[in-house]
């Protein structure tokens, strides 16, 4: 599997960059020392869970920038790759023993990812350094740092690819959405690493160590600003989940029906090769498919809201979507919602997707062996009988896939 070779390869690689480094030394210790205590720091400052795209801005724009510095204060530097990853490897174990001591350390793909990205631009620009070639064909004018910039765009780029390529490994999801989403994230926050790590290694070699302290700042800044939008989306998803339990509280539903229908309209959407910000309306949507029930004045039973005359699924979805747009959810929301009693051929994709998660689960409630009546084979059996009408093929044989995979055992999920 890619991500396990991923793995592998960036441990021999750290393995190998330790031992070189212990057997030659390190040079110039305290521009090391420096380098690493930033990159500690930066691992200490650590958020968000192993799911977050880049929890340790600071540690990885000071991996970025030792491993793409040239001189300090005017001086030649001497280190080479292997003592970059020497130096970003212990900094970030060092940094990293209080978050595995309360059990929310960096993923190992995280970790794999950060030693293979810096591994790759300290291979990239530090033989050219040190043999002399790059200053001898750019100089130290602004060429040299267009060529700086060339390698972090390069090491992002195969950082983005990389990935993407593990999540797909791990969960089969088409490859291309995902790498559509890395590369669009580069766009926030990876940006911002790449800047600040090719800033910091110029300034260096004119200020000298003391700009490490002050190009850290911004980044300091945009990283509380990324915790602040984080946790606002984190209480805006909390307010949609208590919305969605309404329902269930009322007796309308029974318990966790929302988020099961949430969860399987998710994976389905991934599978199907939806984007980021589409997966994030389809599973408030989802969440919130029921929230029309409240209008009935007798609850259905079992809220079994598949077997209704069209009518009263038609005007339930439409007090439903009007329900969502007095919360100041996405607009977008409310459309999935008002839509999914429609037939399939004139629904969005979102709609049709959540219309076949609620009504497998429906079908499939019961507590019968697989194949019984009930039972999810069952279940996926009525679907594809309702393909002429009610459901689409492509989204009933995506949810097969994705029941498959889920029987066959669990995968890890992918970032973001």
């Amino acid at each position: 599997m890619l991500a396990t070779l991923a793995q592998t390869v960036a441990a021999l690689l750290a393995l190998t960059a330790l031992a070189w480094t212990l057997w030659h030394g390190i040079t110039e210790g305290r521009t090391a020392l420096a380098f690493g205590v930033l990159v500690g720091l930066g691992e200490l400052a650590r958020w968000g869970s192993a799911r977050t795209r880049e929890p340790a801005p600071l540690g990885a724009a000071g991996a970025l920038a030792y491993a793409l510095l040239g001189e300090n204060a005017g001086h030649h530097t001497h280190h080479g790759a292997p003592q970059v990853i020497a130096v970003v490897v212990a900094a970030s174990l060092v940094g990293a023993v209080p978050h595995v001591a309360r059990g929310k350390g960096p993923s190992p793909d995280q970790v794999a990812r950060r030693l293979l990205s810096v591994g790759f631009a300290a291979v990239c620009f530090q033989p050219l350094y040190n043999s002399g070639l790059l200053e001898e064909r750019v100089g130290h004018g602004p060429y040299f740092a267009l060529v700086i910039v060339a390698v972090l765009v390069l090491t992002a780029l195969c950082d983005a690819v990389l990935a993407a390529a593990m999540a797909h490994a791990r969960t089969r999801w088409p490859f291309g959405p995902l790498l559509r989403d890395e590369l669009r994230a580069l766009l926030g926050i990876g940006s911002a690493v790449c800047a600040t790590g090719a800033v910091m290694a110029l300034a260096v070699a004119v200020a000298g160590l003391w700009a490490l302290p002050v190009f850290s700042l911004p980044l300091l800044l945009t990283q509380l600003s990324f915790r602040r939008y984080a946790a606002v989306r984190a209480t805006y998803r909390q307010t949609i989940a208590s919305l969605a339990r309404a329902t269930e509280i009322a007796g309308c539903t029974p318990q966790g029906h929302a988020h099961r229908v949430a969860r399987l309209s998710k994976a389905v959407g991934r599978d199907l090769g939806l984007f980021e910000p589409d997966l994030t309306v389809l599973e408030h949507a989802a969440l919130m498919h029921d929230i029309g029930q409240l209008s009935l004045v007798d609850p259905v039973p079992e809220g079994a809201t598949a077997g209704l005359p069209e009518a009263e699924q038609r005007r339930m979805a439409l007090l439903g979507g009007a329900v969502v747009r007095q919360t100041g959810v996405d607009p977008a929301v409310a459309v999935v919602v008002e839509r999914q009693a429609d037939p399939y051929r004139e629904q969005p994709l979102a709609a049709r997707i959540v219309r076949t998660a609620n009504a497998y689960d429906e079908m499939a409630r019961g507590e019968g062996p697989s194949g019984a009546l009930g039972g999810p084979l069952y279940a996926l059996e009525r679907l594809r009988l309702a393909t002429g009408r009610d459901h689409q093929p492509e989204v009933v044989e995506s949810l097969a896939r994705v029941l498959a995979r889920e029987r066959s055992g669990p995968r890890g999920a992918a970032r973001g």
